[in-house]
């Protein structure tokens, strides 16, 4: 049974190497690495920029020491807690950069991919429940009927797949962004994790939106507990691809260069949301988009590869959405289908809501009504296209007479002549052109 929590249960930070479940000599590469290109001295330093606790820290200096990679600089600094200063001695650095150029990640140690497995099951996208309260709280800015948010709710709620289509221009993807608002709750994103002696960098600021936190004060001998600052704090994610999605940007990147690799972007969604916008429009047939999705939708589990040929497991915890302008049986077979989970058609406004949301954007873009201009579009314009509203056509509508008002220099306003001025150029003529 799904329940809303509260807040999602953060990784608890490490206490000991011996709890790092890491490779010891990944571990002390990564310490040497960062301190030759950070160039870090004492323990804090060092602890912040690998983002383990001082004890933990003070472990690894220690072993480094004991393998005379590193030494004690014999000076005290006074603006750090009298902490004893440390630097590469000439093995230390030869290691260094022995490392480098294995790899050059350094920085934050990764978190293994065992242990992220666990944080995402404490912080699942399923777990949450989102009421209709919230949901017309998160969208409202549109207008929408109170059957569509009877059909999201559930969908939502579940964290499965979700198929929305239906005619362009009717709000699929300010819909798609209003579920993600409706979250609410936040995160803990790794910066980076490890498999197999491999580093894969997770944590993408384009991605992710970071939670600020208040910085320990180095003076203070006891420093808040806090979660596993390998993580970091962020609002639920959202991924939004559109026609230039392949699936090539669905696999692993991995940067030559740098010898390391970079999460695809179902794996940066993870906890959150993945938008397949304008579905049909990508170069690969959205069959083939949807076959791609089908072993994670299905089991919740998606299938990685490396470099060298191995394949292996990471975790699908993401609500995706997929957004198309084409019916579903034009372009999908029964059997994919059949792998959504929500199929939630989205229709254009009646022309009592079309009215609404005209006379919304109309006060919020400080444009007066005119009972008039309002008649002429009704009766002379829509019944030239069958009466068929869509949900962008006020917004449209109204820049243009803005647009137009501007050019002319006269205060904003609405007429039937700026109607047919802006109607005008809402369509494109069907017509032949003579070359």
């Amino acid at each position: 049974m799904n329940m809303q929590p509260t807040a999602v249960l953060a990784p608890p930070a490490p206490k000991r190497m011996s709890e790092m479940q890491l490779p010891i000599v990944m571990m002390r590469d990564i310490l040497l690495k960062t301190i030759f290109r950070k160039t870090v001295e004492n323990v804090s330093e060092i602890s912040e920029a690998i983002c383990l606790p001082v004890t933990v820290t003070q472990e690894l200096v220690d072993m480094a020491r004991s393998q005379k990679l590193l030494e004690a600089t014999g000076t005290l600094n006074a603006n750090n807690g009298n902490e004893m200063g440390y630097q590469l001695t000439d093995a230390g650095k030869a290691r260094a950069l022995d490392a480098l150029s294995q790899s050059e990640y350094f920085g934050a140690m990764p978190v293994p991919l065992e242990l992220y497995r666990e944080q995402v099951k404490r912080q699942s996208i399923r777990n949450i429940q989102v009421t209709r309260d919230q949901l017309v709280k998160a969208m409202g800015h549109l207008v929408l009927p109170d059957s569509l948010l009877g059909h999201l709710g559930p969908a939502v709620s579940a964290g499965r797949s979700i198929l929305m289509y239906g005619p362009p221009g009717n709000g699929k993807s300010s819909i798609s962004n209003g579920i993600r608002d409706a979250l609410g709750d936040n995160v803990y994103v790794p910066r980076a994790i490890e498999y197999s002696g491999q580093v894969i960098t997770v944590y993408d600021p384009i991605v992710h939106t970071a939670i600020e936190q208040e910085p320990d004060d180095p003076t203070q001998l006891r420093r808040r507990a806090r979660f596993d600052s390998r993580y970091v704090m962020c609002e639920r994610p959202t991924v939004i691809t559109g026609g230039e999605l392949s699936l090539s940007m669905l696999d692993l990147v991995y940067n030559p260069t740098a010898r390391t690799y970079q999460a695809p972007l179902q794996l940066k969604s993870t906890g959150g949301i993945f938008i397949i916008d304008d579905l049909g429009r990508q170069a690969e047939p959205p069959q083939a988009i949807i076959n791609r999705w089908i072993v994670p939708l299905e089991e919740g589990k998606d299938i990685l590869g490396l470099q060298s040929g191995e394949k292996f497991e990471v975790p699908f915890d993401t609500l995706v959405i997929f957004s198309t302008n084409f019916h579903p049986n034009e372009i999908f077979d029964q059997a994919a289908l059949r792998r959504i989970f929500f199929k939630i058609k989205i229709d254009g406004p009646n022309q009592e809501n079309f009215l609404k949301i005209f006379a919304m954007v109309a006060r919020k873009k400080g444009v007066p009504l005119d009972e008039k201009a309002l008649v002429h579009l009704l009766k002379a314009k829509y019944p030239t296209i069958d009466n068929i509203y869509a949900n962008y056509q006020p917004v449209f509508l109204i820049d243009q007479m803005i647009a137009i008002c501007e050019f002319e220099g006269i205060p904003y306003q609405m007429s039937p002549d700026l109607i047919d001025r802006a109607w005008a150029n809402m369509f494109v003529k069907d017509e032949k052109i003579v070359k």
